[in-house]
């Protein structure tokens, strides 16, 4: 077994889980009408029998119009609720555990690829990158609604029986966008306050759950207009954003790297979810690369001398000493949906790798 702690049970805080490996959320745009159906809760069912302890859905739409970027892609309001019910039961039915993921992708919308090309973009300054207007600036109205509908997704999933829901604050979507200075250029409390946004919203999630409902929040530094970008330079920054989140109410933090491997900060191999976790105590996930490559294991960016071996072993040592607690795979398991099984049983060379392809259907 390569990575023997992988599979051991944990619990994180109330929530039992059968292993640490977490289904990382992935966009499919398979649900038409934004509804899921049959065949989406037959792809997650089979990732909960492959041997995955939490599955975090693909984004949802909550119910704000110009939450979502193209069509087909889930929402987790109105008719979607009932699509989202059979999903869980199949997971459920299998012996897994599931959050939904909680999206509004904010400037990030094309309203060309949508079913309502008429409702334009919205964020907190009307910027999808400095120098890239896409959409109208949120006013005082808009912003509390879309606080509500984040608290009416996260009652909702409470009330068909999810495990918890996993906000999305990463990678350049609404949220992040106001945590990140090129795209929040607003001089209002809002803007004096980039992270009072997310704290709203999980606070509301919060009120509208229970105390021992799980709420994990999803952050990167990296943005899909910006790889380099960066939000924290230091730990002592990342220490002050992760010490709000946590007041707000966050339970896990599922801290989104490009590759697991790399060191976060200067004089430090460890990752940016390691530093998490060390700066807020708070369970972490850690993603990024794990489980791709040419054959089976990372993918190889450029002309990358390490090797995987290594890299198995640093993400076990991350695992058997604390540093982490739960591991997210992403393509890997579009690939695979057996995965975990034949990654337990030392079976790589049994894998079936991800390609391009896999993304075109539901397997």
């Amino acid at each position: 077994m390569p990575v023997p702690s992988l599979f051991s049970p944990c619990q994180i805080g109330a929530l039992p889980l059968s292993s640490r490996l977490v289904m990382a959320p992935m966009t499919r745009r398979m649900s038409p009408g934004g509804v899921p159906g049959a065949d989406v809760a037959a792809y997650y069912r089979k990732r909960a029998e492959g041997g995955v302890g939490l599955i975090i859905s693909e984004g949802t739409g909550i119910a704000d119009p110009a939450a979502l970027a193209e069509r087909g892609v889930p929402e987790f309001h109105g008719e979607g609720l009932a699509g989202w019910a059979g999903v869980l039961a199949a997971v459920h039915g299998a012996g897994g555990r599931m959050f939904p993921q909680l999206w509004h992708v904010g400037s990030a919308r094309r309203p060309d690829q949508t079913d309502t090309p008429q409702v334009p973009a919205v964020s907190p300054s009307g910027l999808f990158a400095p120098d890239k207007p896409n959409g109208k600036m949120l006013d005082e109205a808009r912003i509390a609604a879309i606080i509500a509908a984040f608290g009416d997704a996260a009652a909702d999933a409470r009330r068909l029986g999810f495990d918890g829901i996993e906000l999305h604050a990463a990678h350049g979507y609404l949220i992040d966008q106001f945590f990140w200075g090129p795209t929040n250029r607003r001089t209002d409390i809002w803007g004096r306050e980039p992270w009072r946004f997310a704290r709203e919203i999980i606070a509301e999630c919060r009120r509208r759950t229970a105390p021992d409902f799980p709420i994990c929040l999803r952050f990167s530094q990296w943005k899909q207009q910006d790889y380099p970008a960066r939000l924290f330079d230091t730990p002592q920054q990342l220490e002050a954003f992760v010490a709000e989140m946590t007041d707000a109410g966050t339970d896990i933090f599922h801290c989104s790297t490009r590759r697991f491997w790399e060191p976060e900060f200067a004089d430090s191999r460890m990752n940016l979810a390691g530093w998490t976790r060390r700066l807020s105590g708070k369970p972490v996930i850690t993603v990024g690369s794990v489980g791709l490559d040419e054959d089976f294991l990372v993918t190889r960016v450029g002309d990358d001398p390490v090797a995987d071996s290594a890299r198995l072993d640093l993400l076990e040592h991350m695992l058997a000493t604390g540093e982490v607690d739960l591991v997210a795979v992403g393509r890997a398991l579009i690939g695979d949906a057996q995965w975990g099984h034949k990654m337990r049983a030392g079976q790589l060379d049994r894998i079936t790798p991800f390609t391009r392809e896999a993304l075109a259907r539901l397997d």
